[in-house]
Formats: C-alpha cells, sequence, structure tokens
C-alpha cells in the first residue's frame, strides 16, 4: 500500500482524472463530436438540485454539453417515458441520467428500464447491472466505480482481504460488492454485505480490512467498531443542524472518533463525492467514444 496520508481525497485524484480525461475529449471533438448528458430532475428536492448543478458545473467546465429538463413533482410515469424515448432517439445525447429518488407515484425501475442501455452513464439500468454481475461491465455504476479508482490510485491491494460493505442499494452496496470480489488487480477480496436485516453490523466491521459505508447515518461507525489498521470508504453524505442554526455535512463514520485508529479514510465532504461526479463524466465519454 502506498498512501503518504491517511486521507485520501477525491478533490485530488478527480482533477487528475479530468486532467487524463482531457486528450479524450480533444480526440472526441476533433471528429465534431461533443459529450453530451441529458438529466431528468423531478420535484423541487435540494439535495438533488445541488448535486445536479454540481455536475452541470463540472461538465462545463470541461467544455461538454450538460442539459437538465425540470419536471413537477406531479409528473406522470408515461411523460417521463416519452422524455427519455426523445433522448433515446436523439443522436447529439450520449448519456441520460434520472436523477434519484423519484416520487413514490413513480415506478423506478419501469423509468430505469425505458432508458436505452447505451445511453445509461448511471449504470443503473438491468442490462448494465447484470453485465456487472456477470464481471464484464459496460457502465460501471459511478459511486461504486470512483471508489474502485481509490484503491487503484493509492496501490491499496484489497486482493486476499477482507472487505466489509454496509449497504445493500443498487446504488452502491451492490454494485461494489460484485467489484471488490471479482479476480481483477485492485480486488479479488473476501466481501461481506451488512445491511438493516444484519443482526449485529458491528461484529463485521471489527473483522474488517476495508469498511465501505453506503447507510445513510450520520457517525454510525466509531472507532470503537474497527480494528486497528484498518481503511474506511465513507460514501455517506448526511446533513446535521449545527449550534449556528445552519448544518453540517457528515458521513457514516464518526471522522474525529476513527481518524487515529485507520490506516487510510475517506472525507466527508471531498472523498467519494467528487469521484462520482468525475465517473459519471468518464461514462459519457465512454458513451461518445462509441460513435468514433
Amino acid at each position: 500500500m502506498n498512501i503518504d496520508s491517511k486521507i485520501l481525497s477525491g478533490l485530488d485524484l478527480s482533477k487528475i482524472i479530468y486532467s487524463q480525461l482531457s486528450k479524450r475529449i480533444e480526440v472526441l471533438k476533433s471528429q465534431s463530436i461533443i459529450p453530451s448528458l441529458a438529466v431528468i430532475l423531478v420535484g423541487d428536492n435540494s439535495a438533488s438540485k445541488i448535486y445536479v448543478n454540481n455536475k452541470t458545473k463540472r461538465f462545463t467546465q470541461l467544455g461538454l454539453n450538460s442539459s437538465t429538463v425540470n419536471f413537477s413533482i406531479d409528473v406522470t410515469e408515461q411523460e417521463l417515458i416519452n422524455k427519455i424515448s426523445e433522448l433515446n432517439n436523439e443522436d447529439t445525447c450520449h448519456g441520460i441520467l434520472v436523477q434519484l429518488p423519484l416520487p413514490k407515484h413513480i415506478n423506478s425501475e419501469k423509468i430505469l428500464l425505458s432508458i436505452d442501455p447505451e445511453k445509461d452513464v448511471d449504470g443503473f439500468h438491468p442490462f448494465n447491472l447484470g453485465k456487472l454481475a456477470s464481471g464484464n461491465p459496460t457502465f460501471i455504476p459511478c459511486t461504486p466505480k470512483g471508489i474502485m479508482r481509490f484503491f487503484e490510485h493509492y496501490a491499496i491491494d484489497i486482493s486476499g482481504k477482507h472487505v466489509v460493505v454496509v449497504g445493500r442499494s443498487n446504488i452502491v452496496g451492490r454494485p461494489i460488492s460484485i467489484l471488490t470480489s471479482l479476480k481483477n488487480k485492485y480486488s479479488n477480496a473476501t466481501t461481506t454485505i451488512c445491511h438493516s436485516g444484519t443482526s449485529d453490523i458491528y461484529h463485521y466491521t471489527k473483522m474488517a480490512d476495508v469498511v465501505i459505508l453506503a447507510l445513510g447515518s450520520p457517525n454510525f461507525l466509531k472507532s470503537d467498531h474497527i480494528k486497528d489498521g484498518s481503511i474506511i470508504i465513507d460514501v455517506g453524505i448526511n446533513r446535521i443542524k449545527n449550534n449556528d442554526n445552519g448544518y453540517d455535512l457528515v458521513g457514516d463514520a464518526d471522522y474525529e472518533s476513527v481518524i487515529d485508529k485507520v490506516s487510510a479514510i475517506t472525507p466527508v465532504p471531498g472523498g467519494v463525492g467528487p469521484m462520482t461526479i468525475a465517473m459519471l463524466v468518464e461514462n459519457t465519454i465512454e458513451a461518445s467514444e462509441r460513435l468514433l
């Protein structure tokens, strides 16, 4: 393991990624192809709006196209499907992203199924999830893909190590459990998934060499719940009130509690979040490169 600092900075790593991607962007533009993403945003969820704005800002900075289609909270499934169908048939649109979560009256699976798998840059279509499960992925969901880049960049060899994933969503938990256990470089781990049905999650985290937290529970993991020298990848982004009547962003790990015990950790903010956006950019570029 080659870690100069305990802090695995997603901000620093994403800058390296963007620098590497710039050459690929130049090649595409030389062929009159500008990688383009269409985002579908339903309702007025403030967290979703901030996230979408951050994505749009990054695409603009890189000279790429990103457009957002806004729908009211009472939009129908058919209206969303009609728009997605339109984008599927639009040659200048290379990636389609539906910002989750959707309102309860919308069947998210039905919406995701309507996206052309070749434009599914979020990697959530069952076709792409199936290819991932078979060990032959096309589009890898952005957050799990970003996590694997941490291992690669910081030369963290998890082969033969015990990885414990806390959370089983199709967005993070399940995909990262597959990726960490594939027989690949910087993978090949023994992976355990814990979730709300696990009777004693801390029993497993105490044994883990690497803990990947995707629970959405602020400060869930504390010093007593891990072993010395473990690595924490913290996907959680939680807003908690502070003494100034504002909010602080914290992860699923109690950072101050665990920092002296871990060998490495991703901070919140500035860890996994920036890498998720970087991988979305990369997936969109990959989708547009198929036109070359």
